[in-house]
């Protein structure tokens, strides 16, 4: 054993007796309990980031502690490898995509393997081989022809010049991030999958996912966003539009239907378009909404624009005429394209109606409560005291009982649950509306005019139409040598790629040139790695059912909404199939925190900010240690302080995690991440802590080197432990049971490092001159190992087997509690006269009240402090302290 403790030799020691013995190559075992671990899968940009090893290093402690559990684990690992990125990088360096990708999978993989994760690579999955993305395509096809996948034409942001369909972030101030060019909004065919009809599955079963963070349910119901409300059809005003028809509009407030002043309408909805025809300004507009961006989010902080049409509809209970406008935050892909504004109860109608003058009328009022307003919130008691503006406010408390409707005819004086049952069924008496539920959620388009994605397995034929291709014909492989140019797919440029014969009649057909969305890939991987080498289906189901649900998923909360509720439903998908058989694929989740670092900068004159990385930079203290200043290495001058901010290239504070496995080793590392915050909150970064992990584990090293190194000692003898040797066994088996709650029932990892670091400093001063304190020495050793083992791998597979132990730590069972060992024979209690402590007293555990109170009042101290006063009262805290109150 090295007296020095050597990272990179002890470290490339123990990854080489895992490789050689397949330590983590698992297989089914029935009857053995399992757990299977997974972390999301990375995509392969080309190196770790801090975020992947923090990720990744928190599964793999879960794992392999699990491991220590008995149980039989599975944690795998494979790469999330279409994707733009690589298109975009592919176009830099005028290297086809497939190369990129691979290479940079090699050197990702190594920069994993260094840092010691305990995962199956024999499961390894890559989404961009035909393999995998074969049985996309099977699955596609089969609900193709169910229904559960349809095509129809979708709004997309569309580039003029690049020919292609661009992500809302892709659209940068109304143009193209690549072109610059005026980007569109344009009706192309997409292919949809029919999430809608499992939104009431997806809803329910989130009551039944109790390890998943109530954060992340929260924002799946709001994504889901049931709601209850009821279709409202208007008549079109046959003399303004000079036809007839309906209008129909989906609201969740039909109880405010009396205070509907206009109806707005998306620039693609037929009164739109028939309107514009013979009006060039209207025309000029709609071309203007067609240019915007089509996501929600854009929608709610935009400029209110809009556009009279000159038609109107008729309100269908008061018979009223209600004008027809063109308005920009109205999207023709949800619900009809329609709205009904009430400006005087909704924020967005409101600002809305006041910039074109449109009326306001309110349809709710405070009603008195005796002489008071209803409470607090109510600042006023009646319609008239209040400025309409704040209506928009009180709208939100449907279910006040003193806010009654007015100006309302016949439904005036009613609460929102009365006016709202009353006007839906005057409604659909009239046949004029329904009351419906209805689903925030849309179908998912999955369609992308892009190269580097999974092909989409569809033939179009003149005669048949949309055919499937066969099974037998899968998978349709996307070519690997193309270098895309930018200017729209290269695959609608290649006959030899679509053109075909069609599966059904045999004539000359196209091939479909859209790909996935790579949320596809990612949706089920999660499912393959149970059985990645199996041919004949999506999944082997009876290995599926073995290891399925995930016992644990681990991933940022950036993905909580779509790629977590996709995956939710793929997997109903795959259960519907009959491929699995449970209904959720993930029973607990753990959304881990960012890795955040201190930013620096100076202004530059475009007014822009020049970053520098932490590692450039100087930091000035004063003498509490408080930073008053920075300023850059190179130059000496100072440089401004940013706070801290997620590591980012953006930001220039990243920290190359190879170097860091290069100067401390991985273990380090993997410690101070660990050490440094609970898994769930931003972990700050700190070279300071990251020494501080490194010294921790170099004195582990020196104790366990100078013991062994006096040689193995025999057996503890347990019956005859003298009262000190007793407290450092009690020492030892208090850090065993913390770091077994911490670890197992909490994922606190932090503070089962801190037990063990206690646990150290009370080894450190313990005797080592006897044969029993050698043997209690050895005991504290093996729980401080077997404890680390999980966090630190390296360092405890080499101590273990210099403590003597057989077979490899990772074999070895996670210590037991000796609860014998925390008894106490006697106790140390605090002594405090008048709350200020004045000594200790020693006690039977056994103690009574009585001889614990006579203890006290004969310490010495307590005497001296108490002469000349009266005791007035004695508290004891039992096992803490007693407290003397005397005057």
């Amino acid at each position: 054993m090295h007296e020095q403790y050597q990272p990179r030799e002890t470290e490339a020691a123990a990854q080489s007796h895992w490789e050689a013995n397949q330590s983590f190559e698992v297989r089914e075992q029935p009857g053995k309990d399992t757990f299977y671990c997974l972390s999301m899968f990375p995509y392969p940009s080309g190196k770790l980031h801090m975020g992947h090893v923090r990720n990744y290093t928190i599964g793999d402690v879960i794992a392999r502690y699990q491991r220590m559990q008995g149980k039989n684990v599975l944690q795998p690992m494979g790469w999330d490898a279409f994707g733009m990125p690589a298109e975009n990088a592919a176009m830099k360096n005028q290297v086809a995509p497939a190369k990129w990708t691979y290479e940079n999978i090699a050197y990702m993989k190594s920069q994993l393997k260094s840092l010691g994760l305990a995962i199956d690579w024999s499961r390894e999955v890559t989404t961009c081989k035909p393999e995998y993305y074969r049985w996309e395509q099977w699955l596609f096809t089969r609900l193709f022809e169910k229904g559960v996948i349809y095509r129809k034409n979708g709004t997309v942001n569309w580039d003029p010049v690049d020919q292609t369909v661009l992500a809302n972030e892709q659209v940068i101030d109304g143009r193209g991030w690549r072109s610059g060019a005026l980007v569109e909004k344009r009706e192309i065919p997409m292919y949809y999958f029919r999430i809608t009809a499992y939104a009431e599955e997806l809803l329910a079963d989130l009551d039944t996912l109790d390890g998943w963070p109530e954060q992340v349910k929260t924002m799946q119901r709001n994504w889901i966003g049931k709601s209850f409300g009821a279709d409202i059809v208007f008549d079109y005003d046959v003399a303004s539009v000079g036809e007839e028809g309906q209008l129909k509009v989906y609201s969740t407030r039909p109880d405010t239907l009396m205070g509907a002043t206009y109806v707005a309408v998306a620039a693609e909805h037929p009164l739109a378009q028939r309107a514009a025809a013979t009006n060039p300004a209207l025309a000029a507009f709609i071309a203007e909404c067609k240019a915007g961006s089509v996501a929600e989010a854009d929608m709610a902080t935009m400029e209110k624009k809009g556009m009279a049409t000159g038609q109107f509809v008729v309100h269908p209970l008061t018979g009223d005429k209600l004008p027809v406008f063109v308005a920009n935050y109205v999207l023709w892909g949800y619900g009809e394209g329609a709205v009904m504004a009430v400006p005087a109860h909704d924020e967005r109608d409101f600002e809305f109606a006041n910039k074109y003058g449109l009326p306001i009328k309110a349809v709710y009022k405070l009603q008195k409560m005796g002489d008071k307003p209803w409470d607090t919130k109510h600042p006023v008691d009646s319609f008239e005291e209040v400025d309409i503006s704040e209506w928009k406010e009180w709208y939100a408390w449907k279910n006040d009982p003193a806010l009654i409707t007015i100006n309302s005819g016949k439904y005036n004086d009613l609460t929102y649950e009365a006016a709202f049952d009353a006007i839906v069924a005057d409604l659909e008496s009239a046949a004029h509306g329904a009351r419906k539920t209805q689903f925030r959620l849309r179908d998912w388009g999955i369609s992308r005019q892009r190269y580097w994605g999974c092909p989409i397995p569809i033939i179009h034929c003149e005669s048949c139409g949309d055919v499937p291709v066969p099974e037998d014909q899968l998978p349709v492989v996307l070519p690997e040598d193309v270098v895309p140019d930018g200017t729209g797919s290269p695959l609608a440029k290649m006959p030899e790629f679509y053109e075909c014969s069609c599966p059904k009649c045999g004539k000359p057909a196209k091939r479909e040139t859209d790909t996935m969305d790579t949320f596809v890939e990612s949706s089920w991987y999660y499912a393959r790695y149970a059985s990645p080498q199996y041919d004949k289906g999506m999944v082997d189901p009876q290995a599926a059912n073995h290891w399925l649900p995930v016992d644990q998923y681990i991933g940022g909360i950036e993905h909580a909404i779509l790629h977590l509720l996709y995956a939710r439903f793929f997997h109903k998908l795959m259960r519907d199939e009959g491929l699995v058989s449970c209904d959720e694929p993930f029973k607990n989740l753990l959304t881990q925190g960012m890795v955040v670092a201190e930013t620096y900068y100076r202004h530059l004159e475009n007014g822009g900010k020049d970053w520098f990385n932490p590692a450039d930079v100087i930091v000035e203290r004063d003498a509490k240690a408080k930073v008053v200043g920075a300023k850059l290495k190179s130059d000496g001058l100072p440089v401004e302080i940013g706070g801290t901010e997620k590591m980012s290239k953006s930001k220039n504070n990243g920290v190359d995690p190879q170097a860091m496995i290069d100067q401390y080793g991985a273990d380090t590392c993997r410690l101070f991440m660990m050490f440094a915050s609970p898994p769930d909150m931003s972990l700050e970064w700190s070279d300071a802590g990251v020494e501080g992990a490194s010294r921790f584990l170099r004195r582990v090293w020196r104790l366990a080197h100078a013991h062994v190194g006096a040689g193995l000692p025999g057996a503890l003898d347990k019956a005859a432990l003298s009262d000190a040797q007793k407290e450092i066994r009690r020492a030892i088996h208090l850090a065993i049971k913390q770091a077994s709650q911490d670890v197992g029932q909490h994922h606190k990892f932090n503070t089962a490092i801190a037990a063990v670091m206690t646990l150290m400093n009370v080894l450190e001063k313990a005797p080592s001159a006897g044969e029993q304190d050698r043997a209690l020495l050895q005991e504290g050793l093996e729980a401080v190992v077997l404890l680390l083992a999980p966090i630190t791998p390296h360092i405890s597979h080499e101590l273990w087997r210099e403590l003597g132990k057989s077979g490899a730590v990772i074999d070895a069972p996670w210590p037991a509690v000796d609860e014998s060992a925390l008894v106490q024979d006697n106790l140390t209690l605090v002594v405090q006269v008048n709350g200020k402590l004045r000594g200790e007293i020693q006690v039977p555990a056994s103690a009574s009240r009585e001889e614990i109170e006579a203890t006290a009042r004969g310490n010495e101290n307590v005497l001296r402090f108490t002469e000349g006063l009266a005791i007035r009262k004695v508290i004891v805290v039992p096992g803490k302290l007693v407290n003397i109150v005397a005057n």
